[in-house]
């Protein structure tokens, strides 16, 4: 199973935080270092300094960085048009030597929208799947030709599609827990398919949902990764657990039991039973980012064993 750092910088993070992060993150040899897309915090933090879009940080980070891979969850449809995404993605893949993955979504948090004038349409699903079909569409169009593309909410004509990514083909990620539409979107676009803060029976559900949505558009339920992203919080101790949970805010029982939390032995066992049910991926959300021996006890005593 491969572990993978997933932060939330809205909650309050500058650039510098963040590479130290994904510094540390290639040192402890995890996989990847992931972030989210807002521009506003969540629940009671102050958010400060303020926020940082997601594929700057992740051009700088591919820059300063030289193995891990690097991506999002998810890029919000709602904050870029599809074809500059396409360009966006493409570039950073490039200044990565090929690292890049992207995750997409359909934009949900209606107040960063009111906070930044960014519209929040209604038919954001519809939409998802159009930019999916361009940004797709585009890297994968031949040097020499164009792309175009007719939909109800995007049109592109005669597109050069470039630049193209240095991977052969970017990654994408759909994740979530809708029961029809999202299973047939990742079955037809996905290279990997993601469940947020899901428990291992409701995992095991989605994830079925969507073999039977991939064997239905004709491929092999094994040709998509399945993966959870399921906050974090790992203590050598009982003391230290607590130590580690009230620095975000956060009950014990609660992270025990709608997250990965605990001693390492606590953690990898919960980790095998995401394994069970076909969890090859979990993005660990570290919500503390100044705590770099929290990193290092996972790395050393939790994907140890894994």
């Amino acid at each position: 199973m491969d572990l993978r750092i997933f932060t939330e910088p809205q909650q309050g993070a500058t650039y510098d935080t963040l590479l130290t992060v994904a510094k540390a993150t290639e040192e402890l040899g995890f996989d990847a270092f992931f972030r989210s897309d807002h521009f506003l915090r969540m629940g009671t933090s102050d958010g400060l300094p303020g926020p940082t879009d997601a594929w700057i940080t992740l051009a700088g980070l591919a820059r300063e960085t030289k193995r891990i891979r690097l991506g999002t969850l998810m890029t919000a449809g709602t904050f870029r048009l599809p074809g500059v995404l396409a360009i966006q993605v493409a570039q950073v893949d490039q200044m990565s030597g090929g690292r890049v993955e992207l995750g997409l979504g359909a934009g949900w948090f209606e107040e960063e929208h009111k906070a930044y004038g960014i519209p929040f349409p209604k038919e954001k699903f519809a939409r998802l799947e159009e930019q999916l079909a361009i940004v797709t569409g585009l890297w994968a169009t031949e040097t020499g030709s164009t792309f175009s593309y007719d939909g109800t909410y995007y049109q592109l004509t005669d597109s050069p599609a470039l630049p193209k990514p240095a991977q052969n083909k970017v990654p994408v990620l759909i994740g979530g827990h809708g029961a029809t539409r999202t299973p047939r979107l990742a079955a037809r676009y996905a290279d990997e398919f993601n469940i947020p803060f899901a428990s291992v029976e409701d995992s095991e559900r989605q994830f079925g949902r969507v073999r039977a949505a991939a064997e239905a558009a004709g491929r092999a339920a094994h040709d998509l990764v399945y993966s959870n992203a399921l906050v974090v919080c790992v203590g050598k101790d009982d003391q230290e657990v607590k130590r580690r949970a009230e620095r975000i805010g956060r009950d014990v029982e609660d992270l025990k039991a709608n997250g990965l939390a605990g001693s390492p032995a606590e953690v990898v066992d919960k980790l095998g039973r995401y394994a069970a049910i076909g969890s090859g991926r979990v993005y660990l959300q570290v919500l503390d980012l100044d705590d770099l021996d929290h990193l290092e006890l996972i790395s050393s005593r939790v994907q140890s064993q894994l």
